[in-house]
This record gives structure tokens, sequence and C-alpha cells, in this order.
């Protein structure tokens, strides 16, 4: 044989190699059904990352795409079709949630503060269309309260990092700030609770029974008795 033979040779089996990696994927389906899950970073717990790793290791054929964002975005989202299955927090429930749970919300200030916050007061904030913000807005006009945003923060770690260097005050949900050098600041009154909900469009079948193992996280989390 010759040199170009051997070297027309080494290509063929290489041509053969890879075509029988491609039939193997073919025949695999792993991966190919996907899941479209939507929540905000907060709810991203280990406990709900187990549920999606233990959910993803029994059903091969699943993919989880998971989108952490404001849950209004994520709700708009929702309702256009682009997602199975969201968490959103909001203030109050619609009627078509699969369950919801309390989430109890407070002012918090860094925990080195040493004087009062007076007007113009300081504010940590998320991003336009974060009920959060909303809220705070809401209640400092309600006080009569004059206030500034001297801090806009994408993402609740880069909020809980403001606070707790002393940069504004921020409304949160208490069980975010659990070992953070923050404290409540209860001269704006007490807040009421958020709604988390969870919906999703399937009623039975694989979805559902993600579904009812996300409920299970949520529950647990908020020690709350299940409203469906």
């Amino acid at each position: 044989m010759t040199a170009s033979g051997e070297y027309l040779i080494g290509y063929a089996q290489r041509i053969l190699t890879l075509q029988q990696e491609a039939e193997a994927l073919l025949k695999d389906p792993a991966g190919s059904i996907p899941i479209r899950i939507g929540l905000p970073e907060d709810m991203m717990s280990p406990a709900m990352a187990e549920v999606f790793g233990i959910f993803a290791k029994e059903h091969r054929s699943i993919r989880l795409d998971v989108t952490s964002g404001l849950s209004r975005n994520l709700t708009e989202r929702y309702r256009n079709g682009e997602f199975d299955i969201i968490i959103v927090k909001e203030p109050a429930a619609s009627a078509d949630h699969h369950a919801t749970f309390p989430e109890e919300m407070a002012w918090f200030e860094s925990s080195n503060s040493t004087t009062e916050w007076s007007d113009p007061m300081g504010l940590v904030t998320f991003p336009q269309g974060g009920l959060y913000r909303d809220e705070m807005f809401a209640t400092l006009e309600r006080e009569r309260r004059r206030w500034y945003i001297a801090f806009t923060g994408s993402s609740l770690e880069s909020v809980l990092v403001s606070v707790e260097t002393g940069l504004g005050l921020s409304l949160l949900p208490v069980a975010t700030t659990n070992g953070r050098r923050v404290r409540r600041y209860d001269s704006l009154g007490a807040v009421p609770p958020m709604a988390v909900s969870i919906y999703t469009w399937e009623k039975a079948g694989i979805i559902s029974q993600l579904v009812d193992k996300m409920t299970s996280v949520l529950q647990e989390r908020f020690q709350s008795s299940i409203n469906i």
C-alpha cells in the first residue's frame, strides 16, 4: 500500500469512529426533554438544588433549564409560555397558584450603625421592577419621610453586603439575613408578609411530580401549612 493509501485509511477510521459516536448520541435520549424553571435567586437553596439533582438522575431524558430573576419578570414570562414552573414573590397569590407561603419581611440596617437615620434616608434597593423596592418607596411615602437611593444591586448578595457596610436601609426577607451583620430597624413599623407562590401549567405527569417535590422544599422552608 502506498503512503497516500495509508493516510486515507487513517481518515476513514476517524470518520467511522465519529459516525459511531454520533449514532450513540442519537440513541441516548439523555437531556432531550427540557423543563423550564424560573425562580428568585434566594429560592435556589441547597435543598432545592438537591431536589433538582435527584430528579435529573432519576429522569435522564429530562434537562432542567433554570433561570433566576426578578419575580415580576418571571411572572410575565410564565404567562407568555416561556416557563413550565415558576416560584415568585408577590403581594398576594393569583387564583391559579399551586401553593403559596407567607415570607416574613422587615427593615434592616447595618449592625454597626450607631446613629438614627435622618432625612433624606439612604436606601439599598433592587433594580426597577423589584417588589421590595416598590414597597420601600410606598412605606416611606406613607411615613412622610424623605429618601434617596444610595445603592442599587442586581443580586441579593450585593444588597446584603451594602446594608452590612452601612450604605443604607433595606427591606428584606427575614430568613435571608441569618448570619449577616445586620439588625432590624423597627422605626418604620411592621411590614406585611410577602407571598411566595409556585405555579405550573401541568397538573399531572412528570412536571407535576417535580412541582410536588419543589413545594415540599418550600413548605419545610417556611414551616407553613400548604395552601392548594
